[in-house]
């Protein structure tokens, strides 16, 4: 995680007022067993599916008053039937300033969800997003519409 994004608050799994040294720290990705991807109950998995829209609809891209699921940027969310979660996201630039920080809060947002195990944030490129995949709501807040 970058120094910014610690001072902001950004990620739990770091401790207050230690600075560390990303070059000699291993990073553990969580992994979502591929297999499992999809096995959701129908009802179980549609409630923590809207859950975890609510929440991201809570994280708004800094440079644009919109909250990032309306605006497009979230192209795939999969909740397995242990609770573990795989979001491909993309952002509206692939040189946008928070590129480093927008996973971070996306998985930030996805835990405070109840029921949610481990969550793994994939930034993707394919497709570009473009205005198109932007809620006709967040059109409107914006004077597309």
């Amino acid at each position: 995680m970058n120094r910014f994004a610690r001072f902001a608050g950004f990620g739990a799994d770091h401790e207050e007022g230690v600075d560390r040294d990303p070059t000699a720290m291993a990073v553990a990705q969580p992994t979502v067993d591929e297999a499992d991807i999809g096995t959701e109950s129908a009802q179980g998995g549609e409630v923590l599916r809207d859950a975890i829209i609510a929440a991201l609809r809570q994280v708004f891209d800094p440079e644009i008053p919109v909250n990032i699921y309306d605006l497009g940027l979230i192209y795939r969310i999969d909740i397995t039937a242990s609770g573990n979660i795989a979001v491909d996201m993309t952002l509206t630039a692939p040189a946008c300033p928070v590129a480093g920080m927008m996973p971070v809060m996306v998985k930030d947002a996805i835990k405070t969800v109840a029921g949610v195990g481990e969550v793994v944030v994939e930034l993707v490129w394919d497709p570009p997003w473009s205005p198109d995949t932007m809620s006709d709501e967040a059109k409107l807040q914006l004077g597309m519409l």
